[in-house]
């Protein structure tokens, strides 16, 4: 499942192919083909108001994609590319309006992956590449997550291996004559941002109709109904039924065989690396309910929040 050869074969067809980035797997395709971007969108049951992100293979070819990119947006991009970062900037022409749902604005990102920097720098086109599983569901971060769910849907799937962040990108805004505003929480924490460009405007709220990617209401969404843990709650009657995501310390009331810990040495990054894959394995085991229990709200903490938050329901 690694034949880049023929991933680049299939992605200058029009067709869709599933690529691992250090985020999670996405599902990719010319972003400048207009046919190609309506198959993601379908193969997903992606709302057509949900922006796709547009994956480059380097710094330097922003400008061929954005009208506007101003200084704090170039450091950013100078300092974490590749990486877990998206900057949305004013768009050229050139992208489709499909791609960013009619919005006059583009999120571009740079993937660290080997696999995926090798298409992009073979390929005369960006990917339009958004998370490669059915739309609300938890992410993909394995080959393996992707063929359970689409496999009968794509022509191929290239196994690059886990993603080791696990979080998709942090999505950063840049307007004319506006503050940058921090869109989304994800693979690169708040406060690196601010170290870099100073203080941000920061707008992670949900809407219906968002500026960018995973900021819907419900989203990351397991099949199974998904709880924040409280102390109050009295589980002690049907505990054997209810599966827990906890941090580092198991819960009361719900048997350990029943929980994952994400991170037993107490680490936010280690716990973002497991997150959607641990989301995925609870909700194989048919529990009646399944709880989250406290993360801390530091570096990708916050961001971990942020996903498991829009997966309640």
């Amino acid at each position: 499942m690694q034949n880049v050869e023929e991933a680049i074969r299939l992605l200058t067809e029009g067709e869709v192919v599933a690529i691992p980035t250090e985020t999670v797997y996405g599902l990719a395709c010319n972003a400048l083909n207009i046919n190609a971007v309506s198959k993601v969108f379908e193969i997903k049951n992606r709302p057509s108001f949900d922006p796709l992100i547009v994956h480059i293979s380097s710094l330097n070819e922003v400008e061929k994609y954005a009208v506007y990119f101003p200084d704090p947006a170039r450091k950013l991009a100078a300092r974490f590319w590749p990486g877990p970062l998206t900057l949305i900037l004013p768009k050229k022409g050139i992208i489709p309006d499909m791609v960013t749902s009619g919005l006059e604005y583009v999120g571009l990102r740079v993937p660290n992956h080997s696999l995926s920097l090798e298409l992009l720098k073979n390929l005369p086109f960006p990917l339009a590449a958004p998370s490669a599983n059915p739309f609300g569901y938890v992410s993909p971060t394995t080959a393996n997550h992707v063929k359970d769910q689409l496999g009968t849907k794509i022509p191929l799937i290239l196994d690059g291996g886990p993603s080791v962040v696990g979080l998709e990108s942090t999505i950063v805004m840049f307007r004319e004559n506006s503050p940058p505003e921090l869109l989304r929480l994800g693979g690169i924490s708040a406060d690196s941002i601010r170290d870099l460009i100073g203080e941000i405007k920061v707008n992670i709220a949900s809407h219906s109709k968002p500026h960018s990617p995973g900021k819907l209401d419900k989203h990351y969404a397991t099949t199974t109904p998904f709880r924040w843990y409280s102390k109050s709650f009295d589980i002690n009657s049907d505990g054997s039924r209810c599966g827990a995501l906890v941090f580092k310390d198991h819960l009361k009331g719900i048997p350990k065989d029943n929980q994952i810990v994400l991170s037993e040495s107490g680490d936010v990054n280690e716990a973002a690396r497991n997150l959607f894959s641990s989301m995925r394995a609870l909700d194989k085991r048919n529990f009646s309910v399944i709880y989250a229990g406290d993360f801390p709200q530091s570096g990708l903490g916050a961001a971990i929040n942020d996903r498991l938050g829009r997966a309640i329901h």
